[in-house]
């Protein structure tokens, strides 16, 4: 691996850090609940990119994988958390 990509790497890891310290805070303090649910599918697609990159830095298929599980609980959460905001329930 070059130098340059393991800098840029490291420096997006770092971003991505701050970014999810941002979605946390955002997820505790949110003024709504469709704040906090927006927070947490925030969350979600901070960890599936983080999990990209590592991907990418260890040069193995198992985080891409990983990540694919992430995307779809992540959506299924999503959608099951807006239902129960918008009915109440989410099983009818």
């Amino acid at each position: 691996m070059s130098p340059l990509l393991a800098i840029a790497i490291t420096v997006t890891l770092v971003l991505y850090g701050l970014a999810m310290v941002v979605g946390l805070l955002r997820l505790m303090r949110g003024p709504s609940a469709q704040d906090r649910v927006l927070a947490l599918d925030f969350l979600f697609v901070v960890a599936l990119l983080i999990m990209l990159v590592l991907a990418i830095r260890y040069d193995s298929s198992m985080y891409f994988e990983a990540a694919l599980l992430m995307a779809l609980f992540g959506f299924v959460g999503s959608v099951a958390l807006a239902k129960f905001l918008l009915r109440g329930e989410v099983i009818e």
